[in-house]
């Protein structure tokens, strides 16, 4: 009887240390593939930044090796389980020898982009910040072509964006001729506006009061239109005075936002082309003022504006 006990309880023994054995084998494992997950994780240094409340998240693809899918920008953006923001910046190294950097956008939706005037304000002072350049006059190449950026005091930039696009085939816009206005219908209703590139499309659409104006539901119109192939970005332009107007600018792939730099440009552009606006203007914008000239014809715009960095992080993607 003994004999018959001792064998159970050993027997118990050795069957209770093996399932511990294998509990440890299989925590230890997931243990490991957890280690595994983090190891293949990207860890993203970045700062938040704004020009007149148009938000960015910059990172600095120099330093750093950096893999961004067009979902995780997307989750980057996300304003409830991302960061957060308008645009996301890269900074890469130019690989010509008229840039010191190459300046790359993405909006929230994932989808690369050819320009963005406060971005670029933003740019040059995180590159600034960060020890990158010393010098306050800054050339970069964009996906449309170089820039130059100069930091100025009280955080301050002035954007050379180039000399605006007007020809229709350069907007891109599809139709017959060139204008200072154009005319397309919906539903029977008519929308003008005035078409211009500052490295990407504008349309400028003059209001008696920016308020009062449909902006989404105009500007979703324009921008399904088969007439803009690339979208547009719809600016609704209030005009206070020769040199002052208010603006909102509904952004293709983000909305309505704060500020938008190029927005502000082709405004004024389209303004003065139609004989509506002096050579300089103050843009005022939700967010906050823009100054802006141009002197016409084949003159580059010159925008001027504040930046300001919010904070410093690191995401794991």
């Amino acid at each position: 009887m003994r004999a018959v006990l001792y064998h159970q309880k050993h027997q118990f023994a050795l069957s209770l240390y093996a399932k511990l054995h294998i509990h440890h084998i299989i925590w230890s494992l997931l243990h490991h593939i957890q280690g595994l997950s983090l190891l293949k994780s990207m860890q993203i240094k970045f700062t938040k930044m704004h020009g007149l409340g148009n938000d960015f998240v910059v990172i600095d693809a120099i330093n750093q090796s950096i893999d961004l899918s067009t979902e995780k920008i997307r989750f980057i953006a996300d304003r409830h389980f991302g960061i957060g923001c308008d645009q996301l910046l890269l900074v890469e190294s130019s690989d010509t020898d008229t840039a010191d950097f190459r300046y790359r956008i993405y909006n929230a939706d994932g989808n690369e982009v050819e320009q963005c005037g406060n971005g670029a304000r933003c740019f040059a002072r995180f590159v600034h910040e960060e020890g990158l350049t010393d010098k306050d006059k800054i050339p970069v190449i964009t996906k449309n072509g170089l820039i130059t950026l100069e930091v100025k005091e009280n955080n301050e930039v002035t954007v050379d964006m180039g000399i605006p696009q007007t020809a229709p085939q350069q907007i891109p816009f599809v139709t017959e001729h060139e204008a200072p206005l154009y005319h397309l219908e919906f539903n029977g209703k008519s929308i003008d506006f005035g078409a211009v590139s500052m490295g990407n499309p504008h349309a400028v659409i003059t209001v008696e009061n920016i308020s009062a104006a449909p902006v989404e539901k105009i500007s979703k119109l324009l921008q399904a239109s088969s007439h803009f192939p690339n979208s547009v970005n719809v600016g609704f332009m209030q005009i206070i005075s020769r040199g002052e107007i208010n603006l909102r600018v509904f952004e293709r792939g983000v909305g309505e936002t704060q500020a938008c730099g190029t927005g502000a440009c082709a405004a004024v552009v389209a303004g003065h082309i139609q004989g509506l606006l002096d050579n300089n203007v103050d843009v005022n914008l939700p967010g906050g003022k823009l100054s802006i000239h141009w002197s016409g014809g084949q003159n580059p715009v010159m925008m001027t504006g504040p930046t300001a960095s919010v904070f410093n992080g690191i995401i794991s993607l």
